[in-house]
């Protein structure tokens, strides 16, 4: 059971503010994993923050597939790529609590962002297993939770669903705000 609530959608407004890049610069984030032609999954990705960037990494050759259980999220991030001109590149869904409906990824992501969303679900296992089937092996899942929000406890528990899924921990990398893990498919 998830010990928090899903994020209201009207914060997604605050959370894809420019003013974030203060503290959080998605560039600085997602440049050491991100290439061009990489098809990265990026569930619970509100309106887009880090989707952009992600689109813009991957290239013309590569898609960002963002996944999300509120439909006004994925409404919005739909708009903001549009302006943006990276619609093209980004795959946006809305899925339901239960599944991300990844079926045809199967064993084709490269890379998975999961950024301040694990928290939010009712089976963090079920997300890993689901994750791990939608990974090729190696491929790499980088796992970023609010610091101060999640408790170190609970990311210790989310760590250990990871692993029981088949992700490997490789390093906690320094995000601000955040406390992180990049986690490898064996």
């Amino acid at each position: 059971m998830a010990k928090h609530g899903v994020c209201p959608w009207w914060v997604g407004y605050l959370l894809a503010s420019p003013v974030r890049r203060l503290w959080q610069d998605p560039v600085r984030v997602l440049t050491p994993y991100v290439r061009p032609g990489m098809t990265v999954l990026e569930p619970g990705p509100g309106m887009g923050f880090f989707t952009m960037e992600i689109a813009r990494l991957a290239g013309p050759s590569g898609r960002a597939v963002a996944v999300d259980v509120q439909p006004r999220m994925i409404e919005a991030l739909k708009r903001r790529a549009k302006k943006a001109g990276l619609l093209d590149r980004i795959d946006a869904r809305v899925c339901n609590s239960e599944s991300m409906g990844l079926a045809d990824l199967d064993r084709s992501v490269d890379f998975v962002f999961a950024c301040a969303m694990v928290h939010e679900l009712p089976s963090p296992a079920a997300f890993f297993a689901e994750c791990a089937k939608a990974m090729k092996p190696g491929a790499t899942l980088l796992l970023a939770e609010p610091a101060g929000h999640v408790s170190e406890a609970e990311f210790a528990e989310q760590i250990k669903a990871a692993g029981d899924a088949g992700l490997g921990l490789i390093e906690r990398p320094n995000i601000k705000r955040c406390t992180a893990a990049l986690l490898r498919k064996s």
